[in-house]
């Protein structure tokens, strides 16, 4: 059986059990969310930094699925790609096997996998290439500790024209499979500053204030719109995300569950996190989003 072992615990996020425990209850604490919510929440946009700077928005997305629907039985979980894993665009579909973080192991849902692959040119099965990306990996602690009975899904989707094909078919997919799955798009939004090659405004905080207000609002504008097919392009004419395939395949699913619009919960940047965290300022930060359909 294959195993997928941990390799950003106690780097993005705390390496052992009680540590892994501890952080979670603390982002829970500080990603409380009070406001209104869809009925019945099956899917959502989470950020996948370490915990310290977007845990709190992370686990807001999961815990409000948990409030409207808590038998999740599986969560699909589409990844950003970080490195290239192939020559293709089909989506790397890890098919069989578990996940392994210092909660335990988690298994991966083999049947669900198999009917996606079967019924989408859009996914292949590819374990392997999910061998050095943290972007699914640090969702899977969240989903152990609120769903303790859940499965998953994990799927690598690169930034392309497949991308919302993939997640109309995995709605398909997932409706005639009677089973209750809510599908999560792991991405982060604009990387700013010199450091990320990217500064179009300059340095400083009326820059960074450019990048979260203008320029992370462009996606986070069609997301919660439901307009997965231009997701893809706007990302990378904009650079505003590193996970712009795993948004548009989860805006898809969700449009293709019958969604309309999507909940924006809570957006920030790296730089208030160390502000207020630290009392530091740099002069790069990256954006992160919570959002729920």
């Amino acid at each position: 059986m294959t195993i997928r072992r941990a390799i950003v615990a106690g780097q993005f996020y705390g390496g052992g059990r009680e540590r892994c425990l501890q952080e979670i209850e603390a982002c829970l604490a500080e990603g409380k969310y009070d406001g209104p919510l869809p009925r019945d929440i099956v899917a959502g946009i989470v950020p996948h930094a370490g915990w310290v700077f977007s845990g709190a928005l992370a686990t807001m997305v999961f815990a409000a699925v948990k409030t409207t629907n808590p038998d999740v039985e599986t969560f699909v979980v589409f990844g950003a790609v970080h490195s290239w894993y192939g020559a293709g665009e089909a989506a790397a579909v890890f098919d069989a096997g578990t996940w392994q973080t210092p909660l335990g192991e988690v298994e991966v849902d083999a049947e669900l996998a198999g009917a996606v692959i079967a019924a989408s040119g859009a996914a292949e099965a590819n374990c392997k290439a999910h061998g050095r990306e943290h972007s699914i990996e640090v969702q899977v602690p969240f989903i152990q500790h609120l769903f303790p009975d859940a499965r998953i899904l994990p799927i690598m989707v690169m930034p392309g024209e497949l991308s919302a094909q993939l997640g109309e078919d995995m709605a398909k997919v997932i409706k005639a499979s009677g089973k209750k799955v809510v599908c999560i798009g792991s991405t982060d939004l604009t990387h700013y500053g010199p450091r990320y090659g990217f500064d179009p405004k300059g340095v400083g905080e009326k820059a960074i204030a450019w990048a979260k207000d203008v320029n992370d609002k462009a996606l986070i504008s069609l997301a919660t719109a439901m307009e997965a097919e231009k997701i893809v392009e706007v990302a990378e004419e904009r650079m505003n995300a590193c996970g712009s395939g795993a948004v548009a395949a989860t805006v898809a699913a969700a449009r293709a569950m019958g969604r309309t619009k999507g909940v924006l919960l809570a957006h920030r940047h790296s730089n208030e996190v160390m502000l207020a965290k630290y009392g530091e300022a740099s002069e790069e930060s990256v954006g992160y989003a919570a959002i729920v359909f």
